[in-house]
């Protein structure tokens, strides 16, 4: 879920985001950390995601876009940085559907967000800031895709593929 700090006064709560992907069809809908990473199985993904958000949204009264992909897809992307020097310097990105170009453009961009594309694929990538533990993606890939985007930190994401060993 993009934007979400679980349990903070005007975001939804956990019980909210739980019952949300319930009544999607997800009673099972795992909440990793408390910053909107959920992990579910369903044949169905985009209706599930989409049922889940309207139904949050009309628990809590907050609307929140939810993006996603695949746990095995998330894998195969994460995978080729786990063993990155500084990790905290990366970060991975959600974002609608398309891939992101390694160009000099594109650079040029990131660069003025203090941060760089270093890996990309369809709905995702992965952006190396100049700075350790400051987060630049998000708006860097919403400047560059003109959509919504969601971030997570790639230390987060490798415990995400460690605990959830697709």
């Amino acid at each position: 879920m993009r934007n979400v700090n679980q349990g903070q006064k005007g975001h939804p709560s956990t019980a909210d985001i739980r019952a949300g992907f319930a009544e999607a069809g997800c009673p099972d809908a795992v909440l990793f950390q408390s910053n909107g990473t959920i992990v579910f199985r369903s044949a169905t993904p985009a209706r599930v995601v989409g049922q889940a958000a309207d139904a949050i949204a009309a628990r809590s009264g907050q609307e929140r876009e939810i993006l996603w992909l695949a746990l095995t897809t998330i894998a195969r992307a994460i995978e080729p940085h786990g063993e990155e020097r500084e990790p905290r310097r990366f970060e991975f990105t959600l974002h609608r559907g398309c891939v992101i170009p390694s160009s000099p453009r594109v650079q040029r961009e990131a660069a003025v967000h203090r941060c760089a594309v270093v890996d990309a694929g369809r709905g995702w990538s992965v952006v190396r800031n100049d700075v350790e533990a400051e987060g630049h993606a998000t708006p860097a890939l919403e400047q560059l895709t003109g959509a919504r985007a969601t971030s997570r930190g790639l230390p987060t994401m490798l415990r995400l593929l460690d605990r959830f060993r697709v």
